[in-house]
């Protein structure tokens, strides 16, 4: 597995995150002035932050987004947050990212979140993170594209030119249909999108991380 690279999405995968975050990007959007939003936020063109703020501002006032909003959103976001509890990891992923450490199993992290409020996840879940192989949406709007931001920062962390497996572990369908068009292999974690990702072509699911583990001993 040395060779091998995991690349974990967060909301949903590695922290029990999903429902407050998205009041949040609705919370900060309309702090923003942008009123009339689409909260149907799983069928949009990409699943990230970056597009749910370009999009919703374009469709509020027809025309482009101002250079620097997204630093703004980025940081209300981190407020929006703060009223809510504290979040908790979803079973097994500290001590997954623990067993990857040990045994020196390259991982990174690809988010549709930006990176400040991707970091407070992590830290409210005591998740150990490096910042430089967190790939977030702060400069890829695609899911796409932060996953292949993720792979050239993951080998530069780690030293390595090529992977001979890249594993990409997510929540959503977003993550499964990613993962086809790159290439890639996927693992499924969760119950609540379980059933769809498997009628989609997953092959590899399991309802937490702990059971992701004991699958590879």
């Amino acid at each position: 597995m040395k060779n091998t690279l995991y690349i974990f999405d967060i909301d949903g995968t590695l922290t029990d995150s999903v429902p407050m975050y998205l009041i949040s990007v609705t919370k900060s959007l309309e702090s923003l002035g942008i009123l009339d939003i689409d909260t149907d936020y799983n069928n949009y063109k990409h699943h990230t932050d970056s597009y749910a703020l370009r999009y919703n501002y374009e469709r509020n006032f027809k025309k482009d987004m101002p250079h620097g909003l997204l630093n703004d959103f980025e940081e209300d976001l981190v407020h929006q947050m703060s009223k809510f509890d504290e979040i908790n990891e979803i079973i097994g992923a500290g001590a997954l990212l623990q067993y990857f450490k040990k045994l020196d199993i390259p991982f990174c992290f690809a988010t549709g979140a930006l990176p400040k409020p991707a970091m407070v996840k992590l830290e409210q879940c005591n998740l150990w993170y490096d910042e430089q192989i967190l790939a977030t949406s702060k400069t890829h709007e695609s899911r796409e594209g932060f996953v292949m931001d993720a792979i050239e920062r993951a080998k530069k962390f780690y030293s390595i030119s090529k992977f001979d497996r890249i594993v990409s572990i997510g929540d959503g369908l977003w993550d499964l249909k990613t993962a086809k068009n790159l290439s890639l292999d996927f693992v499924g974690i969760g119950d609540r999108n379980k059933q769809k990702l498997i009628a989609n072509g997953a092959e590899h699911c399991f309802s937490n991380l702990e059971e992701f583990q004991q699958s590879l001993n």
